[in-house]
């Protein structure tokens, strides 16, 4: 008998069962993203900062994440995620499709999630913080991201999507699948910095920040 197979004898039956849901749920994301017709609209700001190696700060609507993680899969962009448990699967799918994780909520309990974000940023690496997550309100913009901005000086991009065709979970976040063969676009908003000169007024520009997501938004929805 082999090696692998006295692990597998000896694996938990939900460790197995999670482990099998996400190699299908990866697999399924990714040929019915084949058949995306993904249009890109402002990312010229990140592709300077790519090509400077300057590490970036992501934010996403937590109901928009599949069309997002697909986008930029394989590109080693560190991903906050909920430690409830309905954050290990996408934890596990997002490891899958090529995303590091950094577990814990922006929101609450907040100060070891906040402190593992701030070192990859340090430690050169991209982030994405979902700054409605983990439980809403949807498209509320909670400051998470802008104290680990404030902190570190990257740039925060605004990034959201929408497909002409969908399906939506009926979840806090209204879920976001596209359907097949669908246009989708990918709309950057401009990149900022958090002015704030102390963590405790980054809260401050949330305001700032919810207009930036809601422009990129309808620009993505009128391209759609």
């Amino acid at each position: 008998m082999s090696r692998d197979r006295n692990i597998a004898d000896t694996e938990p039956a939900d460790t197995a069962k999670v482990r099998w849901i996400v190699r299908i749920g990866a697999f399924v994301l990714r040929t019915l993203a084949r058949t995306w017709r993904i249009r890109v609209i402002g990312d010229e700001g990140l592709n300077a900062e790519r090509r400077a190696r300057r590490p970036v700060i992501f934010v996403l609507w937590h109901g928009q994440m599949l069309p997002l993680l697909y986008q930029h899969r394989n590109q080693a962009v560190r991903v906050l995620i909920s430690e409830h448990r309905d954050g290990e699967l996408v934890a596990r799918t997002a490891i899958a499709l090529g995303f590091g994780t950094v577990r814990g909520s922006s929101t609450r309990g907040s100060g070891r999630a906040l402190l593992g974000l701030v070192r990859e940023v340090e430690g050169g690496r991209d982030i994405a913080v979902t700054p409605d997550g983990p439980r809403g309100p949807a498209k509320s913009f909670a400051p998470g991201a802008l104290v680990v901005a404030q902190r570190t000086g990257a740039l925060i991009v605004p990034v959201t999507a929408a497909a002409k065709s969908a399906w939506h979970l009926k979840s806090w976040d209204q879920f976001m699948i596209p359907k097949p063969f669908t246009r989708v676009v990918i709309s950057y908003g401009p990149m900022s910095k958090v002015s704030a000169t102390a963590a405790r007024d980054a809260a401050q520009e949330a305001e700032r920040f919810q207009t930036i997501m809601e422009d990129a938004e309808r620009v993505a929805t009128t391209a759609a």
